[in-house]
């Protein structure tokens, strides 16, 4: 058996080496134009579905379900009735300084929630709207009191 000349050996390997491998630049910037597309389709379909408005919705009813209402339910049970309206939220944070001041107090949250759009969810005792004996809502995306995107513990929300 012949074996290549040191010649031919040299000659293969620089071919070898002469070959292109890896990506070029443009094929780069196209697989990344594409992908940037398609992430852009995809946001916008889950926009228009309503994904995010959803996501809100969920997070406003966690929020008065589970956070502020078991809080509330716990101050009462301590403190024999609920936050005023002048005490707020607050009173779950820090022990009021405001009358009626409860005797037994603990704190029940480390801070009041803010609701999706970084707003301090409201609070009223007695209650207007609800069943509950309180009202706690989220004045919505406009950020306005009273008006149609408002969501509280009287209304259920509603995917959209």
């Amino acid at each position: 058996m012949k074996l290549p000349s040191l010649r031919t050996r040299f000659h293969l390997l620089s071919q070898q080496r002469r070959r292109p491998s890896g990506f070029t630049l443009v094929e780069l910037v196209l697989v990344l134009t594409i992908l940037a597309v398609l992430m852009g389709a995809a946001i916008y379909q889950l926009n228009k579905s309503g994904f995010f408005e959803q996501a809100v919705d969920q997070t406003i009813k966690s929020d008065l379900d589970n956070t502020i209402s078991i809080a509330l339910e716990s101050y009462r049970n301590a403190a024999g009735r609920f936050p005023t309206t002048e005490q707020g939220l607050e009173a779950l944070v820090e022990k009021p300084t405001k009358d009626p001041i409860p005797d037994r107090w603990y704190s029940y949250l480390k801070e009041v929630p803010k609701d999706p759009w970084k707003q301090p969810y409201k609070y009223r005792y007695p209650a207007t709207k609800s069943k509950d004996g309180y009202d706690v809502y989220s004045v919505g995306k406009d950020g306005q009191d009273g008006t149609e995107d408002d969501v509280g513990n009287w209304k259920p929300t509603e995917a959209k």
